[in-house]
């Protein structure tokens, strides 16, 4: 007797099968002749995948500046598991992860490197906030929350510093033993080949396919030489697409020249996700079948991909033993037109729509699939 059997779901790979779920974990996969607790047929209709991975958010309700609640953001949207990208440091982290023990959604942080987090747009000005030892202290108070560090590298954010505020999270990397660092690019100074420059394999580049003078391409279209060389070292990319940072004409370039991202992320928080260009992670992915990746491609940006890159070791793959974190959903055929973060729109034939998710074994209705009465459990 399993808790919960899921019959005849349908995988990206367009197969259908049966999953079975037992104290938080994926029991068995395939034709399951066995009882539940719980039985939900999908009839081959929707589609399951591993837990969606939203790689960058902003999620902390007390953040004066980029603020949500973790479920809005997460398991509302069929998003299992969220990781708020920098809007807390040092100074505030311990009261974020008290308030992240109460949310349905899966939580964990990059810390900002600037131990007063994002309280203002300049947290990286004032290099007495850059603290090392205060980074350390909250690496060690909360080792399974914090799975990384956040620079936001842009000259609204850095001032004066220039490129020294990253030359600091480089050091701070290699003394909490090498955590993924998430490097936020926007406009410049300092300069982006000069920021790719510092970057080793398993860094992470946020708003990789922003539309400002400092971006990955080069006026005449072709990606920069700096970016190449991080490619080949290891950086990935991330979407992060956000109110300010995704450009369809840049995503498009790059995914022709083969420069495809390694996640797919929304930099959500509440003001995006309501008024737009954001809305949600199913949006931001159906923007990426607009620009020309495939439906495997997408899933794999927000599940596999964004666990490996996080070292989120028990996430990310339909497997045995892995932790019941799921998310089922519809691929629509019907017109939407799509936004992207400079205000320009682009006509698509589908849409991604999230209808529900399964945490750690549990069953959650997205406020779409209850809108739509799409399950009667």
């Amino acid at each position: 007797m399993y808790d919960l059997l899921i019959r005849n779901a349908r995988l990206v790979a367009d197969v259908l099968t049966d999953i079975a779920v037992q104290d938080g974990r994926i029991a068995a996969l395939g034709n399951i002749d066995a009882d539940a607790t719980t039985v939900v047929d999908l009839q081959g209709e929707h589609y399951v995948s591993a837990g969606w991975i939203d790689s960058h958010v902003h999620c902390y309700p007390k953040s004066p500046i980029y603020h949500d609640e973790p479920d809005s953001v997460g398991i509302a949207t069929g998003v299992t598991t969220v990781i708020d990208a920098g809007s807390t440091g040092a100074d505030d982290i311990d009261d974020f992860y008290d308030l992240t023990r109460k949310a349905s959604t899966d939580v964990y942080a990059l810390l900002n490197i600037s131990r007063v987090g994002l309280i203002a747009q300049n947290e990286l000005a004032n290099m007495d906030n850059i603290d090392g030892d205060a980074v350390r202290a909250a690496v060690q108070r909360h080792p399974d929350f914090i799975v990384g560090l956040k620079a936001r590298m842009s000259s609204s954010v850095v001032g004066e510093n220039g490129i020294t505020p990253l030359e600091r999270a480089k050091a701070f990397q290699q003394a909490n033993g090498d955590l993924p660092l998430m490097v936020h690019i926007g406009n410049n100074p300092p300069d982006l080949d000069e920021i790719a420059g510092l970057l080793t394999a398993g860094d992470i580049i946020t708003h990789c396919y922003n539309g400002k003078p400092n971006r990955i391409l080069t006026p005449a279209g072709d990606l920069r030489v700096s970016i190449t060389a991080a490619l080949k070292r290891g950086v990935r990319l991330d979407v992060g697409h956000g109110t300010a940072s995704f450009s369809f004409e840049v995503a498009r370039r790059a995914i022709a020249l083969g420069i495809l991202p390694h996640t797919i992320s929304s930099d959500i928080y509440c003001r995006n996700r309501i008024d737009g260009p954001v809305h949600s992670l199913a949006a931001v992915m159906s923007k990426f079948l607009a620009v020309g990746m495939t439906l495997p491609q997408v899933i794999d940006c927000v599940t596999a991909h964004a666990a490996d890159g996080l070292r989120l070791a028990d996430k990310g793959r339909l497997e045995v033993g892995k932790t019941a974190d799921l998310t089922i959903f519809d691929l629509r055929q019907q017109p939407t037109m799509l936004v992207d973060a400079d205000h320009n729109t682009l006509a698509a034939s589908q849409q991604l729509v999230a209808l529900a998710a399964v945490r750690a074994g549990n069953w959650f209705t997205t406020q779409q699939g209850n809108a739509e009465h799409v399950f009667d459990l």
